[in-house]
Protein backbone atom coordinates (compact mmCIF):
# COMPACT_ATOMS: atom_id res chain seq x y z
CA UNK A 1 0.00 0.00 0.00
CA UNK A 2 1.20 4.16 -0.75
CA UNK A 3 1.38 6.29 2.22
CA UNK A 4 -1.38 7.28 0.93
CA UNK A 5 -3.33 4.73 2.25
CA UNK A 6 -1.66 3.72 4.99
CA UNK A 7 -3.85 2.47 8.69
CA UNK A 8 -2.18 4.92 11.15
CA UNK A 9 -3.05 4.22 14.58
CA UNK A 10 -2.34 2.93 18.51
CA UNK A 11 -5.61 2.46 19.94
CA UNK A 12 -6.40 -0.75 21.30
CA UNK A 13 -9.97 -0.59 19.54
CA UNK A 14 -8.28 0.64 16.27
CA UNK A 15 -5.54 -2.03 16.35
CA UNK A 16 -8.29 -4.92 17.32
CA UNK A 17 -10.47 -3.89 14.03
CA UNK A 18 -7.20 -4.26 11.81
CA UNK A 19 -5.99 -7.66 13.00
CA UNK A 20 -9.72 -8.85 12.68
CA UNK A 21 -9.03 -8.05 9.15
CA UNK A 22 -5.63 -9.26 8.67
CA UNK A 23 -6.60 -12.66 10.10
CA UNK A 24 -10.11 -12.44 7.79
CA UNK A 25 -8.25 -11.71 4.97
CA UNK A 26 -6.77 -15.20 3.28
CA UNK A 27 -10.65 -16.19 3.17
CA UNK A 28 -12.67 -16.14 0.72
CA UNK A 29 -16.03 -15.46 2.95
CA UNK A 30 -17.21 -12.06 2.68
CA UNK A 31 -16.57 -9.25 5.13
CA UNK A 32 -18.79 -6.68 6.25
CA UNK A 33 -17.31 -3.52 7.23
CA UNK A 34 -19.20 -0.94 9.96
CA UNK A 35 -18.21 2.57 11.14
CA UNK A 36 -19.35 6.07 10.84
CA UNK A 37 -18.37 8.15 7.54
CA UNK A 38 -14.50 8.87 7.63
CA UNK A 39 -13.16 5.81 9.86
CA UNK A 40 -11.35 4.16 7.11
CA UNK A 41 -13.93 1.75 6.03
CA UNK A 42 -11.78 1.61 2.44
CA UNK A 43 -8.30 0.61 3.63
CA UNK A 44 -10.04 -2.04 5.42
CA UNK A 45 -11.28 -3.31 1.94
CA UNK A 46 -7.70 -2.86 0.44
CA UNK A 47 -6.38 -4.35 3.25
CA UNK A 48 -8.69 -7.64 3.17
CA UNK A 49 -7.77 -7.48 -0.97
CA UNK A 50 -3.84 -6.97 -0.41
CA UNK A 51 -2.92 -9.69 1.94
CA UNK A 52 -5.47 -12.32 0.37
CA UNK A 53 -4.54 -14.83 -2.53
CA UNK A 54 -5.83 -12.60 -4.91
CA UNK A 55 -4.14 -9.50 -4.28
CA UNK A 56 -2.87 -9.58 -8.00
CA UNK A 57 -6.78 -9.49 -8.96
CA UNK A 58 -8.83 -6.81 -9.59
CA UNK A 59 -10.26 -4.95 -6.58
CA UNK A 60 -13.21 -3.01 -8.16
CA UNK A 61 -14.93 -0.80 -5.81
CA UNK A 62 -18.72 0.41 -6.42
CA UNK A 63 -20.22 3.37 -4.41
CA UNK A 64 -23.96 2.05 -3.43
CA UNK A 65 -25.23 5.42 -3.01
CA UNK A 66 -23.76 6.91 -6.27
CA UNK A 67 -26.09 5.78 -8.88
CA UNK A 68 -30.08 6.20 -9.28
CA UNK A 69 -31.51 2.78 -8.43
CA UNK A 70 -32.57 2.72 -11.81
CA UNK A 71 -28.90 2.13 -12.70
CA UNK A 72 -27.39 0.02 -9.84
CA UNK A 73 -28.01 -3.18 -11.07
CA UNK A 74 -27.31 -2.63 -15.14
CA UNK A 75 -23.37 -1.64 -13.05
CA UNK A 76 -23.75 -4.53 -10.61
CA UNK A 77 -25.00 -7.16 -13.10
CA UNK A 78 -24.35 -5.43 -16.43
CA UNK A 79 -26.16 -5.87 -19.48
CA UNK A 80 -27.06 -6.92 -23.16
CA UNK A 81 -27.33 -4.57 -26.12
CA UNK A 82 -31.38 -3.60 -26.33
CA UNK A 83 -32.12 -4.49 -22.50
CA UNK A 84 -33.48 -1.09 -21.80
CA UNK A 85 -33.55 2.17 -23.04
CA UNK A 86 -29.95 3.60 -24.05
CA UNK A 87 -28.36 0.09 -23.97
CA UNK A 88 -26.74 0.14 -27.57
CA UNK A 89 -24.10 -2.36 -26.84
CA UNK A 90 -23.55 -5.24 -24.38
CA UNK A 91 -21.97 -4.13 -21.20
CA UNK A 92 -20.22 -6.39 -18.22
CA UNK A 93 -21.05 -5.78 -14.97
CA UNK A 94 -18.75 -4.97 -11.72
CA UNK A 95 -19.16 -8.25 -10.77
CA UNK A 96 -17.62 -9.35 -14.49
CA UNK A 97 -14.93 -7.33 -13.92
CA UNK A 98 -14.14 -8.65 -10.40
CA UNK A 99 -13.89 -12.03 -11.45
CA UNK A 100 -11.20 -13.80 -9.37
CA UNK A 101 -10.74 -11.29 -7.23
CA UNK A 102 -12.27 -8.58 -4.64
CA UNK A 103 -15.69 -6.74 -5.09
CA UNK A 104 -15.97 -3.48 -2.47
CA UNK A 105 -19.76 -2.17 -2.30
CA UNK A 106 -19.52 0.93 -0.69
CA UNK A 107 -22.72 2.36 1.12
CA UNK A 108 -24.69 -1.54 0.78
CA UNK A 109 -27.32 -0.13 2.71
CA UNK A 110 -28.72 2.36 0.26
CA UNK A 111 -29.20 -0.75 -2.56
CA UNK A 112 -32.70 -1.35 -3.45
CA UNK A 113 -34.52 -4.56 -2.74
CA UNK A 114 -34.53 -5.43 -6.08
CA UNK A 115 -30.86 -5.49 -6.35
CA UNK A 116 -30.49 -6.74 -2.96
CA UNK A 117 -32.45 -10.00 -4.52
CA UNK A 118 -30.16 -10.26 -7.64
CA UNK A 119 -27.23 -10.02 -5.07
CA UNK A 120 -28.31 -12.88 -2.77
CA UNK A 121 -28.52 -15.20 -5.45
CA UNK A 122 -24.69 -14.27 -6.85
CA UNK A 123 -23.55 -14.78 -3.00
CA UNK A 124 -25.70 -18.00 -2.70
CA UNK A 125 -24.36 -19.60 -6.43
CA UNK A 126 -21.71 -17.45 -7.49
CA UNK A 127 -23.61 -16.77 -10.77
CA UNK A 128 -24.55 -13.08 -12.48
CA UNK A 129 -26.78 -12.40 -15.04
CA UNK A 130 -26.67 -9.35 -17.05
CA UNK A 131 -29.83 -7.89 -18.03
CA UNK A 132 -31.43 -8.99 -20.87
CA UNK A 133 -30.07 -12.29 -20.78
CA UNK A 134 -30.90 -15.60 -19.75
CA UNK A 135 -27.93 -16.84 -20.03
CA UNK A 136 -25.74 -16.91 -16.01
CA UNK A 137 -21.99 -16.28 -16.16
CA UNK A 138 -20.02 -18.27 -13.60
CA UNK A 139 -18.06 -15.68 -11.48
CA UNK A 140 -15.30 -15.97 -8.82
CA UNK A 141 -15.57 -12.78 -6.74
CA UNK A 142 -14.80 -11.71 -2.54
CA UNK A 143 -17.30 -9.65 -1.67
CA UNK A 144 -16.03 -7.01 1.29
CA UNK A 145 -19.20 -4.44 1.59
CA UNK A 146 -19.10 -1.70 4.01
CA UNK A 147 -21.97 0.81 5.52
CA UNK A 148 -22.17 3.22 8.33
CA UNK A 149 -26.66 2.08 8.80
CA UNK A 150 -27.54 -0.75 11.32
CA UNK A 151 -28.07 -3.80 8.84
CA UNK A 152 -29.93 -5.60 11.52
CA UNK A 153 -32.28 -3.03 12.29
CA UNK A 154 -32.98 -2.69 8.56
CA UNK A 155 -33.92 -6.00 8.24
CA UNK A 156 -35.94 -5.82 10.96
CA UNK A 157 -37.99 -2.97 9.56
CA UNK A 158 -38.19 -4.92 6.30
CA UNK A 159 -35.48 -2.66 4.39
CA UNK A 160 -32.64 -5.04 4.23
CA UNK A 161 -33.26 -8.56 3.41
CA UNK A 162 -32.68 -10.63 6.44
CA UNK A 163 -30.90 -13.46 4.25
CA UNK A 164 -28.83 -11.97 2.36
CA UNK A 165 -27.49 -10.45 5.63
CA UNK A 166 -27.00 -13.79 7.21
CA UNK A 167 -24.82 -14.52 4.19
CA UNK A 168 -22.45 -11.33 3.99
CA UNK A 169 -21.64 -11.40 7.90
CA UNK A 170 -19.18 -13.96 8.49
CA UNK A 171 -17.29 -11.73 9.68
CA UNK A 172 -17.93 -8.28 11.04
CA UNK A 173 -15.52 -5.71 11.14
CA UNK A 174 -16.56 -2.35 13.38
CA UNK A 175 -14.48 0.70 12.98
CA UNK A 176 -14.03 2.45 16.02
CA UNK A 177 -15.05 6.58 15.47
CA UNK A 178 -12.02 8.71 16.54
CA UNK A 179 -13.16 10.33 19.24
CA UNK A 180 -12.60 7.23 21.85
CA UNK A 181 -9.39 6.35 19.98
CA UNK A 182 -7.47 7.29 22.49
CA UNK A 183 -3.85 8.89 21.55
CA UNK A 184 -4.69 8.91 17.59
CA UNK A 185 -5.57 12.17 17.52
CA UNK A 186 -1.80 13.78 17.98
CA UNK A 187 -0.33 10.70 15.48
CA UNK A 188 -2.86 11.19 13.19
CA UNK A 189 -2.17 15.11 13.30
CA UNK A 190 1.53 14.76 13.05
CA UNK A 191 1.50 12.21 10.17
CA UNK A 192 -1.33 14.58 7.98
CA UNK A 193 0.99 17.78 8.83
CA UNK A 194 4.45 16.27 8.33
CA UNK A 195 2.91 14.99 4.41
CA UNK A 196 1.51 18.49 4.05
CA UNK A 197 4.46 20.29 4.86
CA UNK A 198 6.69 18.13 2.82
CA UNK A 199 4.20 18.63 -0.23
CA UNK A 200 4.79 22.61 0.23
CA UNK A 201 8.30 22.52 0.48
CA UNK A 202 9.52 23.28 3.70
CA UNK A 203 12.67 22.70 4.78
CA UNK A 204 12.01 21.14 8.78
CA UNK A 205 8.21 20.26 10.45
CA UNK A 206 8.02 22.84 13.53
CA UNK A 207 5.42 20.80 14.87
CA UNK A 208 1.81 22.21 16.38
CA UNK A 209 1.56 24.36 19.73
CA UNK A 210 0.71 22.98 22.81
CA UNK A 211 -3.16 25.27 22.70
CA UNK A 212 -3.47 23.42 19.68
CA UNK A 213 -3.10 20.30 20.36
CA UNK A 214 -5.14 20.65 23.29
CA UNK A 215 -7.77 21.85 20.22
CA UNK A 216 -8.00 18.80 18.30
CA UNK A 217 -7.97 16.82 21.48
CA UNK A 218 -11.19 18.76 21.82
CA UNK A 219 -12.89 18.91 19.48
CA UNK A 220 -15.47 15.87 18.64
CA UNK A 221 -14.83 15.16 14.98
CA UNK A 222 -17.88 13.96 13.54
CA UNK A 223 -16.09 13.12 10.22
CA UNK A 224 -13.46 11.33 12.15
CA UNK A 225 -9.88 10.82 10.03
CA UNK A 226 -11.16 12.38 7.08
CA UNK A 227 -12.21 15.35 8.70
CA UNK A 228 -8.90 15.67 11.05
CA UNK A 229 -6.90 15.64 7.79
CA UNK A 230 -8.24 18.07 5.76
CA UNK A 231 -8.27 20.41 8.79
CA UNK A 232 -4.38 19.79 9.92
CA UNK A 233 -3.44 20.23 6.38
CA UNK A 234 -5.23 23.18 6.01
CA UNK A 235 -3.59 24.74 8.98
CA UNK A 236 -0.58 24.01 7.59
CA UNK A 237 -0.83 25.36 4.09
CA UNK A 238 -2.46 28.39 6.00
CA UNK A 239 0.62 28.78 8.12
CA UNK A 240 2.84 31.77 6.93
CA UNK A 241 5.88 30.98 9.21
CA UNK A 242 7.11 26.73 8.97
CA UNK A 243 10.24 28.51 11.62
CA UNK A 244 7.29 28.16 14.37
CA UNK A 245 4.97 25.66 15.92
CA UNK A 246 1.52 25.97 14.19
CA UNK A 247 -0.77 27.65 16.05
CA UNK A 248 -4.05 28.53 14.25
CA UNK A 249 -6.73 26.18 12.99
CA UNK A 250 -10.25 26.67 11.66
CA UNK A 251 -12.85 23.38 12.05
CA UNK A 252 -15.54 24.81 9.46
CA UNK A 253 -13.86 26.13 6.51
CA UNK A 254 -17.76 27.46 6.20
CA UNK A 255 -17.33 29.73 8.73
CA UNK A 256 -17.16 33.13 7.49
CA UNK A 257 -18.82 36.71 8.34
CA UNK A 258 -19.52 36.49 4.35
CA UNK A 259 -21.17 33.00 3.93
CA UNK A 260 -24.32 33.58 2.30
CA UNK A 261 -27.73 33.33 4.28
CA UNK A 262 -30.52 31.18 3.30
CA UNK A 263 -34.01 32.91 2.19
CA UNK A 264 -35.73 32.25 5.29
CA UNK A 265 -32.97 33.45 7.52
CA UNK A 266 -32.78 36.39 5.84
CA UNK A 267 -36.35 37.41 6.07
CA UNK A 268 -36.84 35.87 9.61
CA UNK A 269 -33.21 38.44 10.31
CA UNK A 270 -34.71 41.79 9.02
CA UNK A 271 -36.92 43.19 11.16
CA UNK A 272 -34.55 42.55 14.33
CA UNK A 273 -31.50 43.59 12.68
CA UNK A 274 -33.29 47.21 11.75
CA UNK A 275 -34.99 47.42 14.79
CA UNK A 276 -31.16 47.37 16.44
CA UNK A 277 -29.51 49.61 14.21
CA UNK A 278 -32.16 52.36 14.63
CA UNK A 279 -31.78 52.52 18.30
CA UNK A 280 -30.38 55.23 19.36
CA UNK A 281 -26.98 54.39 20.89
CA UNK A 282 -27.95 56.76 24.48
CA UNK A 283 -30.99 53.88 24.80
CA UNK A 284 -28.04 51.31 24.45
CA UNK A 285 -25.58 52.92 27.51
CA UNK A 286 -28.77 53.13 29.84
CA UNK A 287 -29.25 49.46 29.33
CA UNK A 288 -25.49 48.94 30.53
CA UNK A 289 -26.10 47.43 34.08
CA UNK A 290 -22.82 45.26 34.36
CA UNK A 291 -19.34 47.33 32.99
CA UNK A 292 -16.97 44.53 32.93
CA UNK A 293 -19.02 42.51 30.92
CA UNK A 294 -20.32 45.46 28.45
CA UNK A 295 -16.50 46.29 27.76
CA UNK A 296 -15.60 42.85 27.15
CA UNK A 297 -18.44 42.23 24.66
CA UNK A 298 -17.28 45.24 22.88
CA UNK A 299 -13.67 44.15 23.34
CA UNK A 300 -14.63 40.94 21.83
CA UNK A 301 -16.79 42.32 18.90
CA UNK A 302 -13.86 44.18 17.82
CA UNK A 303 -11.21 41.36 17.87
CA UNK A 304 -14.28 39.61 15.99
CA UNK A 305 -14.35 42.23 13.13
CA UNK A 306 -10.76 42.40 12.68
CA UNK A 307 -9.93 38.72 12.28
CA UNK A 308 -12.41 38.09 9.69
CA UNK A 309 -11.06 41.93 7.88
CA UNK A 310 -7.74 39.89 8.13
CA UNK A 311 -8.59 36.43 6.97
CA UNK A 312 -7.94 35.12 10.41
CA UNK A 313 -4.24 35.95 10.06
CA UNK A 314 -3.56 36.62 13.92
CA UNK A 315 0.01 38.76 12.72
CA UNK A 316 -1.84 40.90 10.93
CA UNK A 317 -4.65 41.19 13.22
CA UNK A 318 -2.41 42.14 16.38
CA UNK A 319 -0.51 44.85 14.09
CA UNK A 320 -3.52 46.44 12.96
CA UNK A 321 -4.87 46.62 16.78
CA UNK A 322 -1.47 47.64 17.89
CA UNK A 323 -1.15 44.40 19.62
CA UNK A 324 1.86 41.97 19.99
CA UNK A 325 1.13 38.96 18.78
CA UNK A 326 1.23 37.28 22.89
CA UNK A 327 -1.13 39.96 23.66
CA UNK A 328 -3.26 39.11 20.59
CA UNK A 329 -3.74 35.13 21.84
CA UNK A 330 -4.18 36.05 25.22
CA UNK A 331 -7.49 38.06 24.23
CA UNK A 332 -8.02 35.22 21.91
CA UNK A 333 -7.82 32.75 24.86
CA UNK A 334 -9.95 34.74 27.31
CA UNK A 335 -12.67 35.22 24.85
CA UNK A 336 -12.85 31.78 23.68
CA UNK A 337 -11.86 32.86 19.99
CA UNK A 338 -8.91 30.12 19.79
CA UNK A 339 -10.73 28.17 18.17
CA UNK A 340 -12.42 30.19 15.32
CA UNK A 341 -8.26 32.02 14.78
Amino acid sequence: MDRATQLIGQASPFLDAVERASRAAPLRRPVLVIGERGTGKELIAERLHHLSARWQEPLVTMNCAALPETLIEAELFGHEAGAFTGASRARAGRFEEADRGTLFLDELGTLSMAAQERLLRVVEYGEVSRIGSSRPLRVDVRIVAATNEDLPRMARTGRFRPDLLDRLSFEVITLPPLRVREGDIAVLADHFGRRMAAELGWDTWPGFSDALCQALEAHPWPGNVRELRNVVERAVYRWDNPARPIDAVQFDPFDSPWKPVGQTELTASTAPAAAVTAAPAATDLDTVTDLRAAVDGHERAIIEHHLARHRFNQRQTAKALGLSYDQLRHALRRHGLIDRA
